[in-house]
């Protein structure tokens, strides 16, 4: 009431009257708002969900809170409800598309699923499958910077130099040669990248004789920050997505979109 009524001194009695009337009506400023930020239902945690058979059994080692490349980790991760919600529609084989808040844990809601699904596939071979299994789009490098950060805690802390039980690459054009041709020779199980480096893997021979060729039968494509593509750039990126489809010959191919 201060700071409202410090920078004008009416000096009509009559229009002074009415905002005197007013302010002491409570007509200048609406009601305080209260708000509550509770926490997230809780979904279990990952052990949980592995005796439950909607996990496979590594994913247990796989998703604890790690430190450094020699900590196996102790403490298993919890997920949120909406986070087990994802686990449950990605093993129905359905497209999916995930909206909450930020700082909700929405990328778990696609990397634990995509995961589970690899080392289920190469248990069930008893063997790694070669090829790429999935690949998830980023409107900016800087968040395809953030996730790698995040899966070498998950797949690479607590496993010996080269025996992750589930292999990624980032491939956004930030790669130096050397990194490039490692991952046009040994394509992994998951690319994080870009939509403009998609286009470039579709339609340069290089990239689509390896990665395009790898990804036959492509299991998963997920859009992270859905929100971003719309318009002319929603299009772009609707037939993007159908052109991928049919390099990949990927009938099946599940689509996963995170949004805030």
């Amino acid at each position: 009431e201060a700071f409202t009524t410090g920078f004008v001194d009416v000096r009509d009695p009559r229009i002074k009257a009415l905002v005197d009337d007013q302010r002491a009506s409570n007509e200048q400023w609406p009601d305080p708002w209260l708000s509550l930020n509770p926490s997230f239902e809780s979904g279990g945690s990952i052990p949980d969900l592995v005796q439950e058979g909607l996990l496979d059994a590594e994913c247990e080692r796989v998703f604890r809170v790690k430190t450094t490349m020699a900590d196996a980790g102790d403490i298993p991760l919890t997920l949120h409800r909406h986070q087990r919600e994802a686990v449950e529609a990605a093993r129905s084989g359905r497209s999916y598309v995930l909206t909450t808040g930020t700082g909700s844990g929405k990328s778990l809601a696609y990397i634990v699923p995509i995961v589970d699904s690899v080392l289920r596939a190469n248990r069930s071979a008893g063997h790694r499958e070669p090829g790429v299994k999935a690949i998830i789009v980023y409107p900016m490098n800087a968040l395809a910077n953030s996730q790698l950060l995040e899966l070498e805690k998950f797949l690479r802390y607590g496993y010996p130099t080269g025996g992750e039980p589930v292999t990624f690459a980032r491939y956004t054009g930030q790669e130096s040669d050397e990194e490039r041709r490692r991952i046009l020779a040994e394509p992994p199980d998951i690319i994080l990248t870009n939509y403009v480096m998609l286009e470039l893997v579709l339609t340069r021979p290089e990239e689509r004789q390896h990665l395009i060729r790898a990804a036959n039968g492509l299991r998963f494509l997920v859009l992270d920050e859905l929100h971003t593509y719309r318009g002319r750039q929603g299009a772009d990126v609707a037939m993007l997505i159908r052109r991928l489809r049919d390099a990949c010959s990927a009938p099946n191919l599940q689509v996963i979109g995170t949004s805030a």
